[in-house]
């Protein structure tokens, strides 16, 4: 009864073992390494998605103030600005 026992975990332990070098072999098949590759695109294309939109909310809101700024008739200032009223760079002026 022992020896049953012990032939039904190898069996088990075997077919769990043989399944998953099956699956990781399948990785590197044409079909497995394509789709990887598009898996890993979707997710640089999400990436850049949520940039683009990052950018176009702060790109809005700096607008909004800079018309709220010029609607009240006053000279908009970047608050990141430094004293000298250089952003911190030096650039050409």
């Amino acid at each position: 009864m022992k020896r049953l026992l012990w032939l039904g975990v190898g069996l088990a332990v075997g077919a769990i073992v043989v399944r998953k070098l099956t699956q990781k072999a399948n990785e590197f098949t044409p079909t497995g390494i394509a789709t990887s590759l598009s898996q890993s695109a979707g997710g640089v294309v999400e990436s850049v998605r949520s940039f683009v939109d990052d950018v176009r909310v702060l790109a809005a809101d700096r607008e909004e103030q800079i018309n709220e700024a010029f609607a009240k008739g006053e000279l908009y200032e970047d608050e990141d600005e430094d004293e000298d009223g250089q952003d911190g760079q030096e650039g050409n002026r």
